[in-house]
């Protein structure tokens, strides 16, 4: 089977702009509900997401691409800050914040923002390249 290397190329491009776009989505989430506390004494607040990625190869391209296979919560501990007059605060005055870092969520975004970059600069190679293809096979 002979596969065509340009649209193996943008076929593997597309699925990153998929999933960093996925990825982008996640982040945003998170960073819209840093700051979500849960709505009674003690509940829990916003759990941050992450994405998790999966690497599939396509039969027909005969190349890798990737997916997201999931998206999950982060299950690392809830902070606690002292805010007795918040209505989510616990007997001790307590309130239960999101486990969500916004550094780490500011790095996730810049990472999958060039990654998305990088991956749209693949397809518009490949589309130039297709073009300059077409221009020769015409002029012979």
């Amino acid at each position: 089977m002979i596969i065509d290397p340009l649209r193996a190329a943008g076929a593997i491009a597309a699925s990153g702009l998929d999933a960093q776009s996925v990825r982008l989505k996640v982040v945003a989430e998170n960073m819209a509900n840093a700051q979500s506390t849960g709505a009674t004494p003690g509940a829990d607040p916003y759990q941050r997401k992450t994405v998790i990625f999966a690497s599939e190869f396509d039969r027909l391209l005969g190349a890798p691409t990737v997916s997201v296979k999931d998206v999950a919560g982060d299950e690392s501990a809830f902070p606690l800050d002292y805010d007795p007059g918040n209505p989510a605060a616990d007997k001790n005055g307590y309130v239960k914040m999101p486990n969500v870092n916004p550094l780490i969520e500011m790095a996730d975004m810049r990472e999958a923002s060039r990654s998305y970059e990088a991956d749209l600069q693949m397809v518009k190679q490949a589309r130039t390249m297709t073009s300059q293809m077409l221009d020769l096979l015409r002029n012979t």
